[in-house]
């Protein structure tokens, strides 16, 4: 199961358009994360540290790890060790520079595939993954390695966009169809990364569906939390 949508309209796998995508954008990725959701995604990030420092892990493993911005937000619960996984070579140097400007050593990113992971089974006490895995071409592929990966009792947390209702949903909808993609677009030099944003948001089975197919997969108590209004939610599920 994945969704359909994909970043370009041509020829390829979306897994090979969405390394494209990312090697694409990589230069202007934190920036445009911070301008475009004025700021607000660090909170996200934030909420769900507080929320994982209840499972006290401490070997991490952040799928889509990107510029590792996630990855090294988990140092403030003082884990042993963390690995980073992305297919973006683009991505993963910007997040490189950082963890070596900061001095850190238990931090390391790797170029990976999220849907082959290459970890023994039972390996992380704890997996992540902030805003990726809708970009898995295989979502139940995707969330089963990350569950054979976790150790029993370990917890997958998901952090990911949603559909917001009402009349705040509306406005986040016409946000998303009009100045997300220009301002994306304007910034980053690829005029369709931005528009495959709100898309792929759109098309992504998110709340109670999403829930079912971790439980299928044999995730224990699942749960969901939404913030600001219903535009972001981490999911967890326990091995």
């Amino acid at each position: 199961m994945g969704t359909k949508v994909k970043p370009y309209q041509d020829e390829g796998s979306k897994k090979e358009q969405v390394q494209q995508m990312f090697d694409n954008i990589a230069h202007r990725y934190d920036f445009l994360n911070r301008f475009l959701s004025l700021g607000i995604d660090k909170g996200w990030r934030k909420k769900a540290i507080k929320m994982l420092a209840e499972h006290k892990p401490k070997r991490i493993l952040d799928v889509a790890t990107g510029t590792a911005d996630f990855a090294l937000a988990t140092l403030q619960i003082q884990p042993e060790e963390v690995i980073g996984v992305d297919i973006s070579d683009g991505m993963l140097e910007i997040g490189r520079r950082k963890i070596a400007d900061k001095g850190i050593s238990n931090v390391r990113l790797e170029n990976g595939d999220s849907e082959n992971l290459r970890f023994e089974d039972n390996s992380f006490d704890a997996v992540i993954v902030a805003f990726g895995v809708r970009n898995f071409e295989n979502l139940k592929k995707g969330l089963g390695e990350i569950n054979r990966v976790l150790k029993p009792g370990g917890v997958a947390m998901i952090l990911e966009f949603s559909k917001p209702k009402g009349l705040f949903g509306l406005l986040f909808t016409i946000y998303n169809k009009t100045l997300l993609p220009l301002w994306g677009k304007l910034f980053s030099g690829d005029n369709a990364a931005y528009k495959y944003l709100p898309e792929s948001v759109a098309a992504f089975p998110e709340g109670n569906e999403f829930k079912s197919i971790m439980r299928g997969l044999k995730y224990d108590k699942v749960e969901d939390r939404r913030l600001t209004f219903g535009v972001c939610s981490i999911y967890t599920g326990l091995k």
